[in-house]
Order: structure tokens, then sequence, then C-alpha cells
């Protein structure tokens, strides 16, 4: 099979990639795979792949993004993360926060667990989870000055509190 890029090379290379339910397969040479960004001759894992650790913009081990990064605590470096997929300590998660926060929201569409809730709960960790929106927001606008903003967002966090409360005496 020739390479659909250059069509004179044997492709080595394919790569397979499902994009709103459609299906499209793509058969590189090593050559023209390099030239699009893929690192062909370090090692990728099907994981590096699915955690978004590596293809195009990961070149290598050489890579200052790769080898300056370093937990102070336990001085994990990111290659080191990129190859096990694993974090050290508590502290890396700090550490790599950038880097964790894409991957994780694409594995469970949220970066905060939450666990199992029982049902009548449910609305209380939504209302929460409102007010502490609400509340960031507030703080931007008044950082922002815009107190018109501050105000309307003001009074619907006290709703909100005061709805909360009287659905949680009926508890």
């Amino acid at each position: 099979m020739k390479c659909a890029l250059c069509k004179e090379e044997e492709a080595t290379i394919h790569l397979t990639q499902v994009v709103d339910g459609s299906v499209k397969k793509v058969h590189l040479c090593e050559g023209c795979a390099a030239k699009s960004g893929f690192d062909v001759h370090s090692p990728m894992s099907i994981t590096d792949i699915l955690l978004g650790l590596g293809g195009p913009g990961d070149v290598g081990a050489t890579s200052p993004k790769l080898t300056d990064l370093s937990c102070p605590r336990c001085h994990l470096r990111r290659i080191d993360f990129k190859k096990t997929g694993r974090l050290g300590c508590p502290t890396c998660y700090e550490t790599f926060a950038e880097e964790l926060e894409p991957v994780l929201k694409a594995m469970h569409r949220k970066t905060r667990h939450r666990g199992k809730v029982p049902a009548r709960y449910e609305s209380y960790y939504e209302t929460s989870e409102r007010l502490e929106a609400l509340s960031q927001e507030l703080t931007r606008a008044i950082e922002q000055e815009n107190y018109e903003d501050a105000a309307r967002l003001r009074d619907e966090i006290k709703s909100l509190k005061s709805a909360s409360a009287e659905s949680a005496e009926e508890r």
C-alpha cells in the first residue's frame, strides 16, 4: 500500500481516527509521518495516544517541554510520567495540572471527582457546584469593578442559598 501523502513510498504507519462517527484511515510512509510531526523512532504506546501524551508536538525526549518539568517532591519528570502513565506523589497532580486537566476532561468529561450520590442529594451537589461557579464569577466581577454584574450575581447567590436551605429543611 502506497503512502497517502507522497504516493511513492510504501506505507508502514497506519492511523485510524474516528471523528463524529466517521472512520478515517491514513496510511503513511516513515518520511511523511516524520514530516507530519510523529516521532516514529521513539516508542509510543496506545496509552500515550489515548491520554494525549504522544503524537504531534512531542518530538522525543530531547524536547525541553518533556525534560524540564519535574515534581519538586518526588522528582518525577514529565518524560517518566509519559512512559508510565502514573504519577509519583500528590504533589505531581499540582506539578502536572496543566497537562492533566485536558486528559482527565477527555477521559471523564469532568475534572472533579464526585463519586456516587444518592438521588435525593443530587440537586444539593448541583446547587453547591453552581454556587461555587457564581462565587468565582462574583469575585471576577468585583476585581474588574463591574458592580452591576456583581450585584446581580450576589442576588442570584442569595436566592440560590435560600432555596437550598428550604430544600434542606424538607429532607
